[in-house]
C-alpha cells in the first residue's frame, strides 16, 4: 500500500514526530510512505488545510495513493476539506478507539487527526497505536461483526451519494482556483513523488500542464 503524508503548515514543527510514527508502524507491515510535506516550517510551499484536501483528492483519484494520512490544528479543517473531494473518504482520528471503528465500520481511504489539541506528553505512542489501529486488520470487516453486511450496504450508498454530490476529480482540478491548486502542487517533493506514482494519465497530463 502506498500511503501519503500531508502535513498542514500550522504543524510543520511536528513533521518529524508524526513522520516517524508512521513509519514506524506501516513500515514493518510492507507499505511505503511517501511525505508530501510539510518538512518543516521554513518550507517554500505552505500547504493550508484546505490544500491539503485538494492534494488527498489529486493522490486518492489518480492512484498515486491508496491511503492519505493528513491532519492540522484539530483535525477538523483538515477533514472537511478532504471529504469535499470526490472519492475521499475522511475520518476525524484522535485515538486508537477512533481508528479501529474508522478502518472496521467505514474503511475510509483517509485520517485526519488533531496535531495542536490534546497533542501532549507521549503524543507520539498515540500516534503509533492509532496508526496500527488503521492499517493492521482488513478494513470493512464490521464492528460489531454481526451488523458487518448492513455496513458494507451503507457504505455503498454512501460512495453512491459521493458520486452524485461530486464532480469528477479533473473537473474539480480544471474548475477550482488555479493559483491553489498551483500553490498545493508546488512541494519539493510532488513531481518526484506523484508523477512516478500516478495512474491516472488525464490529471497527470493537467497537473503537467500547470
Amino acid at each position: 500500500m502506498k500511503i501519503a503524508l500531508i502535513i498542514e503548515n500550522s504543524q510543520a514543527a511536528k513533521s518529524e514526530i508524526v513522520h516517524e510514527a508512521l513509519t514506524s508502524v506501516v513500515g514493518p507491515m510492507g507499505h511505503e510512505v511517501h511525505h508530501y510535506g510539510m518538512y518543516t516550517p521554513e518550507d517554500k510551499t505552505m500547504l493550508t488545510y484546505p490544500m491539503n484536501g485538494l492534494l488527498a483528492g489529486i493522490l486518492l483519484n489518480s492512484g498515486a495513493a491508496d491511503f492519505v494520512v493528513t491532519g492540522c490544528g484539530t483535525g477538523m479543517g483538515s477533514m472537511l476539506a478532504c471529504n469535499s473531494m470526490p472519492g475521499v473518504f475522511c475520518g476525524l482520528v484522535i485515538d486508537p478507539t477512533d481508528a479501529f471503528l474508522f478502518s472496521q465500520i467505514n474503511a475510509g481511504n483517509c485520517m485526519s487527526m488533531p496535531y495542536a489539541k490534546g497533542f501532549g506528553w507521549a503524543a507520539e505512542l498515540n500516534l503509533q497505536d492509532c496508526y496500527r489501529k488503521i492499517f493492521e486488520n482488513e478494513p470493512g470487516l464490521g464492528y460489531p461483526k454481526e451488523r458487518a453486511e448492513v455496513m458494507a450496504v451503507n457504505r455503498g450508498v454512501l460512495t453512491n451519494l459521493k458520486k452524485a454530490a461530486c464532480h469528477d476529480m479533473l473537473t474539480v482540478l480544471k474548475t477550482c482556483d488555479q493559483d491553489l491548486l498551483r500553490t498545493a502542487i508546488s512541494g519539493e517533493r510532488f513531481e518526484e513523488l506523484f508523477f512516478a506514482n500516478s495512474n491516472d494519465e488525464e490529471i497527470s497530463a493537467y497537473l503537467r500542464a500547470l
